[in-house]
C-alpha cells in the first residue's frame, strides 16, 4: 500500500507536469509574443505555490515571495544573456551561460537580503531597461516549423515534476526564502530554450525570450502583491489575486501589441500617399 504522503507528493508532481506541458505546447504553436505571454504566466510557480500553501502558513508564503522576487530578477539576467548569445552561438553554450547567470544572480541577491521596498523598485527598473536593450530582437521568425522530437514531452514533464517534488520535499528544511527561489526556478524558460533553439534557430528562439521580459515584469508585480497580501488576506486569496494580476497584465500587453500592429498599416498607407 502506498504511503499517503508519497501518494500526495506523486499527485502534486503529476499535476504540475500536466499544467506546464499543456501550456508550453500551446506556446510552441504560437508566435513569439503569444508564446512569451503563455510562458510568463505562473504555470510552473503557480502549482508549486499551491502545494506550499497546503503545507505551510501564510507567513511562510509571504516570506517565500521575497525569494521569488530575487529569482525573478535573476530571470531578467538569464533572458538578457540568452537573447544576446543566441544570435551567434548554439543551444548548449547559450543555455549554460544563461543558467549560470541565473545561479550567480540569485545567490548574490539572496546573500544581500535586500528589503522589499528595494526589490519592488528594482523590478520595473530592471525589466523595462532590459526590454529596451532587446527590442531589436523581438520580431525574429523561424524560416520553417520543424517537427517536435519524440522525447520532448516526456523530458519536459519529468523536469517539471522533479521541480515540484523537490520544492515540496525540501521546503521545510531550506526555509521560505529558498523555497520561493526554487518555486520560481526558470524551468519553463530553460525548457523552451532547450527545445525551441534546435528547432527554429537562435534568433527566433531569442525572440520568444526577449518578448518575455515584459511578462516577467507583470509576474514580479504579482509576486510583490503576494508578499503584501498573504498574511492579512490569507494564502489562498493572495494567490488568487496574484494569478489575476498575471493574467490581466499579459492580456493587456497583447491588446497593446494588437493596437500597435493595427495602426501600422494606416501609417504606412499615409506615407505612401505623400
Amino acid at each position: 500500500m502506498i504511503d499517503p504522503w508519497l501518494g500526495l507528493l506523486l499527485l502534486k508532481m503529476a499535476v504540475a507536469a500536466a499544467i506546464v506541458v499543456g501550456c508550453s505546447l500551446l506556446a510552441e504553436r504560437s508566435g513569439p509574443l503569444l508564446a512569451a505571454m503563455i510562458a510568463t504566466l505562473p504555470i510552473s510557480a503557480g502549482p508549486v505555490y499551491v502545494f506550499l500553501a497546503m503545507d505551510h502558513d501564510a507567513a511562510f508564503i509571504s516570506a517565500g515571495a521575497l525569494g521569488s522576487l530575487n529569482s525573478n530578477l535573476a530571470n531578467a539576467g538569464l533572458s538578457l544573456v540568452y537573447v544576446l548569445l543566441a544570435q551567434r552561438f548554439g543551444t548548449l553554450v547559450c543555455l549554460a551561460a544563461a543558467l549560470a547567470t541565473w545561479f550567480l544572480l540569485v545567490t548574490g541577491l539572496q546573500k544581500l537580503a535586500l528589503p522589499f521596498s528595494v526589490l519592488l523598485a528594482a523590478t520595473p527598473t530592471v525589466f523595462l531597461t532590459l526590454h529596451r536593450i532587446v527590442r531589436p530582437y523581438l520580431a525574429a521568425r523561424p524560416a520553417i516549423t520543424p517537427r517536435r522530437p519524440w522525447y520532448v514531452i516526456p523530458l519536459r514533464a519529468a523536469a517539471v515534476a522533479a521541480l515540484a517534488g523537490t520544492v515540496t520535499t525540501v521546503s521545510a528544511h531550506v526555509g521560505p526564502a529558498w523555497s520561493g527561489v526554487l518555486a520560481t526556478f526558470p524551468i519553463v524558460l530553460s525548457s523552451l530554450i532547450a527545445i525551441l533553439q534546435p528547432r527554429i534557430g537562435g534568433p527566433a528562439s531569442a525572440a520568444v525570450i526577449a518578448n518575455s521580459l515584459l511578462g516577467l515584469l507583470g509576474f514580479g508585480l504579482a509576486i510583490a502583491l503576494l508578499h503584501i497580501a498573504a498574511v492579512p488576506l490569507g494564502s489562498w486569496p493572495a494567490l488568487g489575486l496574484a494569478l489575476l494580476v498575471c493574467i490581466l497584465w499579459n492580456l493587456g500587453l497583447m491588446s497593446l501589441a494588437r493596437a500597435r500592429s493595427g495602426r501600422k498599416p494606416a501609417s504606412e498607407t499615409s506615407s505612401r500617399k505623400r
